[in-house]
């Protein structure tokens, strides 16, 4: 059996998130500096640490990299059903979506994407990168993998605008079928960058193939999201 946390963690833990329950510590208020807290709580800077990463695993608190600890928001509820795109689902929520485009560009295939969308050794395939963030905060790194028969001239396009809206507006393409996998993951170097955490954190992993209306496949999205930032919802009813 794994021995029960130390009394001083726990307490801190409490405390903590008393402070925030009781919204003393509002969702987004950055925490004082962990010296401070050690002198706050009469603790080591270690035992501290193991409170704050409890309540990082738990989604209370979030931690960006140079610039500190944070109270965690209220998660963004993700229903998978809902034919919806991010700023729209964002919106419906009563907060604010942003996008910033990254990088665009025609590649080379890796190989697990041309499995997913069926296509042959050594393609093609249009990848852009976004950085997706709910009320200024960054919550999503994103890579979609387009497949460029279906797409021409698309890099052309303002492609920090829903992809959703584009494929409908230019190409008379809408969704059809659309297959998920939700897997916990250490975020990659690409996502932790755009995310401003450390490589290897704890992430959630969305990957999207799309078909279109008409049963081709079109495209495929891998979603890095922070761990904190949504709660995955499906109502099948």
């Amino acid at each position: 059996m794994r021995p029960l946390p130390p009394r001083a963690v726990t307490a801190i833990c409490q405390a903590l998130q008393e402070q925030i329950e009781h919204g003393l510590l509002a969702a987004g208020c950055k925490l004082p500096a962990e010296r401070k807290l050690s002198e706050v709580f009469d603790t080591t800077r270690i035992t501290l640490r193991e409170a704050l990463v409890q309540l990082e695993a738990l989604g209370v608190i979030y931690r960006e990299e140079r610039r500190g600890w944070f109270v965690a928001p209220e998660r963004l509820t993700y229903d998978l059903i809902e034919r919806s795109h991010f700023h729209a689902m964002v919106r419906a929520q009563g907060r604010v979506p942003a996008t910033e485009l990254l990088s665009a560009r025609l590649q080379p295939a890796p190989a697990a994407i041309c499995a997913r969308l069926q296509l042959s050794p050594l393609s093609s395939v249009i990848q852009i990168c976004r950085l997706r963030r709910i009320d200024g905060r960054a919550v999503l790194y994103a890579e979609h993998y387009l497949n460029p028969d279906y797409f021409p001239d698309i890099l052309s396009f303002d492609l920090g605008q829903s992809l959703t809206e584009l494929y409908a507006e230019h190409y008379g393409i809408q969704y059809g079928r659309v297959c998920f996998e939700i897997l916990p993951t250490a975020l990659p170097v690409a996502a932790g960058m755009a995310l401003k955490v450390s490589s290897g954190s704890p992430g959630l992993q969305i990957t999207r193939v799309n078909s279109d209306q008409h049963g081709r496949l079109i495209d495929c999205d891998l979603e890095y999201w922070r761990h904190d930032a949504i709660r995955i919802r499906v109502d099948a009813g």
